[in-house]
C-alpha cells in the first residue's frame, strides 16, 4: 500500500501528539513493506525520509489562524496531482476536513482523524470556535472514517452526530533501566527529587494552574516546567512571571532532546498533567510508561486513560494539597508509593502499545483501500 499522512508539522517528531504518532506508526508501517508518505513544514534541515518513511517538505502562512491550513491545502494538491496516487490517506485534525472532497474526487479514501475539542481551546476567538464546530460536521459528512483517540471524543461524535468512529489510542513508550546519566545531572536535578509539568502553554493546558497550585503549596521537592507556545505571549508571561517568585521552579522551556525528556520523566517523583480538552495525550501516556505517578486534572479524557491509580485536581486550592499528599506517600509509604508506580506503568504497558496501534492504523488503510468501510453516510447535522 502506499499511504498518505497529512496535516501535521511532520517528522521528526519534535513537536505535538500527531507527530508523535505519525513517527511511531509510520515507522511501523514503512518497516512492514508499505509506502507511507508524510507532509512536513517548518524542517530548518529538510531529508527526503525518515525511519523508512518518505517525506515532502511544503510551505505554510506563518499566522496563528492559517497555518495548518495552508499547510494542508497544499499537501492536499500535492497528494491529488501526483502521478502515481497514494492508496489512502489519513489527514489529522478535524480543521482539515475541508479538503477531504479533493482527495476524494481523486479516488483517495479518506480518514480524519478528529483529534480533541478544538472548538474550546481559549486561543481561539469567535470565528475560529465557529469554524471548527464547521469543520467537525465537514468531517463527519465527507470522510470515510473517523479516527477518535479516546473514549470521550468517541462518545461525543455518537452523541452530537450519530458518528460512529475507529478508535484507535496513542501508544506509550515503556521507559525502563537506569536514566540518571550525565544528561540528567546537568540540570541540577535527583532522582525522585522533583515534580513535572510538560505542556505546551495554553490555557487550556492549565499550566498557569498549575504554577500557581505549586507556589501556594507546601511541597518541598521543586517543580521543573517544561514547554513553550508559539503564540501565547501573554500567557507564558504570566507563567514565568509567577514562577520567578519562587526559587523551587525551574523553567527549562522546551525540551527537544528525548533522552533528556525521557530521562525527565523516568526520574520525577511525579507528574502533573492539566490538559483538559484533548482525547489521550501523549505526554500522560510518557509519564505512565516511565514509571512516575500522576497528578492529572479532573476531566474523562484524564480519567479514562489514567484510571484509578492517578490523583486529580480540579484547580489550584486542590493540586496544593495533592502535591503534599504526594511528597508523604513518598517519603512515608514507599511501598504504597512503588504499587501506585506498578500500576500505572502496567496500565501503559498492556491498554496503549505502539504495535498494537501501528496495526490498527494499517488495518485501516487497508480497509480504505478496498472500499470496506460501510459507515452511514451522514449529514453532519449535531443532533
Amino acid at each position: 500500500m502506499r499511504i498518505a499522512m497529512i496535516g501535521t508539522r511532520g517528522v521528526p517528531a519534535r513537536y505535538g501528539g500527531f507527530e508523535t504518532a505519525i513517527e511511531e506508526v509510520g515507522r511501523r508501517i514503512a518497516a512492514g513493506g508499505d509506502d507511507v508518505v508524510v507532509y512536513c513544514r517548518g524542517a530548518e534541515s529538510p531529508v527526503p525520509t525518515h525511519l523508512g518513511m518518505q517525506l515532502h517538505h511544503l510551505p505554510a502562512v506563518r499566522s496563528k489562524a492559517v497555518e495548518t491550513l495552508s499547510h494542508t491545502f497544499l499537501s492536499v494538491l500535492h497528494a491529488v496531482f501526483r502521478r502515481k496516487p497514494v492508496d489512502a490517506a489519513i489527514v489529522f485534525n478535524s480543521a482539515n476536513a475541508v479538503f477531504v472532497p479533493l482527495l476524494r474526487l481523486r479516488g483517495i479514501p479518506t480518514a480524519v482523524h478528529v483529534d480533541g475539542l478544538e472548538w474550546k481551546r481559549a486561543k481561539w476567538g469567535t470565528w475560529g470556535r465557529r469554524y471548527y464546530r464547521m469543520a467537525e460536521a465537514l468531517a463527519v459528512r465527507w470522510a470515510d472514517a473517523l479516527i477518535a483517540d479516546a473514549d470521550g471524543i468517541a462518545q461525543y461524535y455518537l452523541d452530537e452526530f450519530g458518528a460512529p468512529t475507529e478508535q484507535i489510542a496513542y501508544g506509550a513508550p515503556i521507559l525502563s533501566g537506569d536514566l540518571s546519566s550525565v544528561l540528567l545531572r546537568e540540570t541540577d536535578l535527583e532522582p525522585r527529587g522533583y515534580h513535572l509539568v510538560v505542556a505546551r502553554f495554553e490555557p487550556e493546558n492549565h499550566v498557569l494552574e498549575i504554577v500557581r497550585g505549586y507556589t501556594a503549596s507546601a511541597a518541598r521537592l521543586p517543580l521543573v516546567v517544561v514547554g513553550s507556545a508559539p503564540y501565547s505571549d501573554a500567557y507564558t508571561a504570566q507563567i514565568e512571571s509567577l514562577a520567578a517568585g519562587d526559587e523551587r521552579v525551574t523553567m527549562l522551556g522546551g525540551v527537544w532532546d528525548q533522552d533528556l525528556l525521557d530521562q525527565l520523566y523516568a526520574n520525577a517523583a511525579g507528574y502533573l498533567h492539566g490538559h483538559s480538552v484533548g482525547g489521550t495525550n501523549p505526554s500522560l501516556l510518557r509519564a505512565m510508561g516511565a514509571g512516575t505517578t500522576v497528578t492529572a486534572f479532573d476531566v474523562s479524557f484524564n480519567r479514562g486513560v489514567l484510571g484509578p491509580a492517578g490523583r486529580y485536581f480540579g484547580g489550584s486550592d486542590d493540586l496544593a494539597d495533592l502535591l503534599v499528599e504526594a511528597e508523604a506517600e513518598l517519603d512515608e509509604d514507599p511501598d504504597a508509593y512503588a504499587s501506585r508506580v506498578d500500576s500505572i506503568r502496567e496500565r501503559a504497558r498492556t491498554h496503549y502499545d505502539w504495535d498494537d496501534v501501528a496495526r490498527a492504523y494499517r488495518d485501516l488503510a487497508d480497509r480504505l483501500r478496498l472500499r470496506q468501510l460501510r459507515r452511514p453516510r451522514l449529514s453532519g447535522r449535531r443532533r
